[in-house]
This record gives C-alpha cells, structure tokens and sequence, in this order.
C-alpha cells in the first residue's frame, strides 16, 4: 500500500497564494502578447507618452478584450481570499505535521527561485534564517547549551542557492560530521531564504553570529565553511559586522570558500543576455516577464553583489555591466578558497568558460583582471580539483583532504 502524504497546511496556504500571484502574472503575460499583435508590435500605438510607473504596468487591451482580462483578474483576486481564509481554517483544524527532508529541499528551492517574492508577500513557504541542527532548530535558549557543550569551538556551515542545511550530507559524507571527528570542531548549519539580496542575508547572519558566540561560556573559536552563494553571504555578514562593531569577528579563525562565485556567476550573465534578447522585440517582451521572476539572490550572482550599494537604486535587469564596489577579504583572518573544473588534470581553456559547471575557476578563486577586485589570496590558500562538478565539492575525498588540511594547518596564515 503506497505510503500516504501529510501536507502541511500552510503549505497549501504558501502555495495557494503562489498560484493566484503566478495566475495574475500569466494574466499579464498573455494580455501584454495580445496586445502586441493588435497593435503590430507598436506600430499603431502612436508617439509614446508614457511614464515611469506606466513601465512598470503591462499594456492592456481595450473593449471586449479588456473586460475579459479585466474580469480574470479579479475573479482571482476573489478565489484568492477564498483560499487564504480556508486555509486558515484548516491551520486551526488540523495544525502542524512533522517536516521531511524533501518537503524542505522543494520549499528551499522555491525560496532559492522565489524567495524575495515569498517574502513581501508574507508568504508561510518563506524561509526564516535560523541555525540548526540535525535538521532541527535551534531556538535561543539553546544556543548556550549548544555552545557549552562544543567548548566554543565551533564550524558555521553556510549552504548555497536554493539548498538547505541537511544537503552538506551528500552520498553518504557530511563536512561538517566529518571534521567534527577528525579534529573535535562542532558543527552547526544554517538555513536561509537564498532567494534575498546577499547582503540582505549578511546582515541576518552577522548578528546570528554574534548571539551564538556571546552565548559561549568561554572564548569562542569560530570557523566559516560556505559552499556557492553561502560564501558571498559570509563575506557579507563579516563586513557588516566590521560596520556595526560587532566582535564575532575576533573569535572568526578561518574562512574557506567551496565553488563559490566571487565574481560573478556565467550562468546568470546569460540569463541577463535572455532578458535583454526578448524585450527587444515587442512580440517577445511580454515572455520577458517570465526570466524576470528570478529572485534578487539569484541576480546577485550576476557578478557577486555582497553589499546594498552593489544593487541598491539600480535596475537589477538592466544590462548595465558589472557595478560593484570591489571588497577585499577579510584581512585579519585567514582565506582559503576550493575551485573545482569539470574537464582535465590541467588547467585549460574551460577553466574560465565551464569551470565547475556553474563557478568558473577564475571566479571561484578571487581572481580578477582588474587589481582592485582580485582577491589576492596567496597560492597555499587555494586548491582546484579536476573533473569534479559543482555539487561534487560537497563529498569528493579529495576535497575533503584539502578541506582538513586547511581547517587544521596554520602554515600558510594570513591570504
């Protein structure tokens, strides 16, 4: 008898209130296309004395047409309150189940794609940064029991787009439990909405941070592992940590960097590329509004935005080129960044087009044509393994040695 699914409610509520928001876009999409044809791609529009917020609405149609597309839109709007005050109903009713590991990888990809928007909509499938472990939170008045137990020696795991805590457990090996028996380091993992601005998440985690060391029954010794995008967020939360004057930042002993896209990721450089391909055409420009449900975390990878001034007033579709402003490494801590490339024992050509299928080498390491964003990290702090992807630095043994190697040596100091 094949295993029955408890649903959680407010999923059904998250995902309720998703599909209304995804109907009124297709809505929006299929008028904005009806609307080009009628009006042979602009050609019988007339002169254009449109303003920016009319940018921002898609054209409608008129007459017949219009009360059609008009009368879709608030019959869902009506469905919509309907389903969020049965919903409601049920939460009361039949309150919350257990979750799963797949219910969470599902919901941790939807935040990776949707999760700015998951967020302003106050939606329940939104992910709350938290620390954890197994799998599970831990609430406040935890964290000091955690922390008495590890003997403030503790390693913050720092998962990447779209994953959650209990993925660093790939085929069987887990960092984390691993170090934790090689050399006594405690782990603790965090989970978060990948899909907000990445220094958004900086801050969150900065002072998540500096409530887990200043429950610490004596000096804390803290190390940073991140993998992908958790990088970027770390480097982020250590900058507005240095901003604000916290003092996690003395306790940090190391910070190691797996795939992680310091300059930017190729994949959403394309993505950009799609955009501005489709709104060239005004046929096309309507199917525009589907690349640009993609969430400020994933835009962020673009060219690796770790602060608010990188994205801060800015068209974050526009093809603008890259705007950061360039940020070093943390300079009173030692850096070490694991790079991985798909294709050959040497370095080659695909390095900086394929990389690990999604980081370019190049990226991954810091390193930059312009001085000002080369990250400088010295050639003992890095290593680049051969024919693995992008996931395959989660479990790869050879990895792992160069992992160990860097969380217990002190030869090579400062990056």
């Amino acid at each position: 008898m094949p295993q029955r699914t408890v649903k959680h409610s407010s999923d059904l509520l998250g995902v309720g209130r998703l599909t209304i928001d995804a109907i009124a876009g297709v809505t929006d999409i299929a008028e904005g296309l009806h609307h080009a044809i009628l009006n042979m791609g602009g050609v019988l529009d007339g002169p254009s004395n449109a303003t920016d917020a009319d940018e921002l609405t898609p054209p409608r149609t008129r007459g017949i047409t219009g009360l059609v597309y008009s009368s879709i839109r608030r019959i869902n709007g009506l469905v919509g309150l309907g389903l969020d005050a049965l919903i409601r109903r049920l939460t009361f009713s039949i309150g919350e189940q257990q979750s799963s590991a797949g219910r969470d990888a599902i919901v941790s990809a939807l935040n990776g794609v949707l999760g700015d928007h998951l967020q302003k909509k106050q939606n329940p499938l939104a992910i709350t940064m938290s620390l954890r472990r197994g799998g599970k939170l831990l609430a406040a008045d935890e964290l000091a029991e955690f922390m008495r137990q590890a003997n403030g020696r503790v390693a913050v795991y720092v998962h990447g787009l779209c994953m959650n805590d209990v993925q660093w457990l790939r085929r069987g090996h887990n960092h984390g439990e691993a170090l934790a028996a090689d050399l006594g380091i405690t782990p603790i993992y965090l989970r978060y909405n990948t899909g907000l601005h990445i220094s958004e998440n900086g801050r969150q985690l900065a002072s998540l941070l500096q409530t887990l060391v200043s429950q610490s029954p004596c000096p804390a010794e803290l190390y940073l592992v991140a993998h992908s995008m958790g990088g970027l967020v770390s480097r982020s939360a250590y900058y507005y940590a240095e901003l604000s004057g916290q003092t996690w930042t003395e306790q940090l002993r190391k910070l190691i960097f797996l795939g992680t896209p310091h300059h930017g990721a190729l994949l959403e450089r394309g993505g950009n590329w799609i955009d501005v391909i489709l709104d060239s055409n005004p046929f096309s420009a309507p199917f525009s509004r589907l690349g640009k449900i993609r969430s400020c975390g994933i835009t962020d990878l673009r060219y690796g935005n770790i602060i608010d001034e990188d994205w801060n007033s800015r068209d974050r579709f526009d093809m603008a080129g890259d705007q950061r402003r360039p940020q070093k490494l943390p300079q009173k801590v030692p850096c070490y960044a694991i790079a991985a490339s798909t294709i050959g024992d040497t370095e080659n050509f695909s390095d900086d087009l394929l990389g690990d299928g999604l980081v370019a080498v190049g990226s991954a390491l810091g390193q930059h044509k312009n001085p000002q964003c080369d990250l400088g990290l010295a050639a003992g702090n890095y290593w680049v393994g051969r024919g693995l992807n992008h996931m395959d630095l989660l479990n790869d043994p050879e990895v792992y040695r160069t992992l160990l190697k860097f969380m217990s040596g002190t030869e090579h100091g400062l990056a």
